[in-house]
């Protein structure tokens, strides 16, 4: 069994610079594969703080790829990478993929947001950016202001001050692997 993991960090113009470039180190350390994927080719700008931060190369398009590829999935906050990324039908059935392998999936601040559409969080426990606290909760969802929460191989955190812990337990949940009880 190779120890090697590939995880996928599906994101679009807007999302929030640290928490894909914070993650995506963490996995790099560990000796991984980290892999951007977005509903669009070429480049994403990320937002950084409060304003227009840097360019990111897309390894591949969402179209182009399956979740048997990957170990895992990360998603990043930013407030116009999330709704971009929940109106689209290819990143969206992405997602649901992951939770129907039961594979490990972490999301940051409003990065949750796009779980909703993928209708994903209903019985399930998280947390995320304050705002759409609301949102996650008529969706089903069990909220809890932590700077981070695990279910079932689940991994949510609220803001970029969270990164230490979300990192942590991402990476500790991608070596334990797989949770057969996670919801389908």
């Amino acid at each position: 069994m190779s120890l090697e993991k590939k995880i996928a960090f599906l994101a679009t113009d807007g999302f929030e610079e640290s928490e894909l470039t914070s993650p995506k180190e963490a996995v790099e350390k560990e000796g991984w594969k980290a892999e951007i994927i977005s509903i669009k080719s070429g480049s994403i700008k990320s937002w950084d703080v409060d304003n227009w931060g840097s360019d990111f190369k897309v390894d591949k398009l969402v179209s182009e790829v399956s979740a048997n590829d990957y170990d895992a999935l990360v998603l990043p906050g930013g407030v116009i990478n999330p709704d971009t990324l929940r109106t689209n039908e290819e990143a969206l059935t992405f997602v649901r993929n992951f939770f129907k392998q039961h594979k490990i999936v972490a999301a940051i601040c409003h990065g949750p947001q796009t779980l909703i559409n993928a209708e994903v969080v209903d019985g399930r426990s998280l947390t995320s950016y304050p705002s759409i606290k609301k949102d996650l909760i008529n969706a089903g969802a069990e909220w809890y202001d932590r700077e981070v929460v695990v279910d079932q191989g689940f991994v949510t955190s609220r803001t970029p001050e969270d990164l230490p812990a979300f990192n942590s337990k991402l990476i500790e949940e991608v070596k334990e692997g797989k949770h057969a009880d996670q919801h389908a």
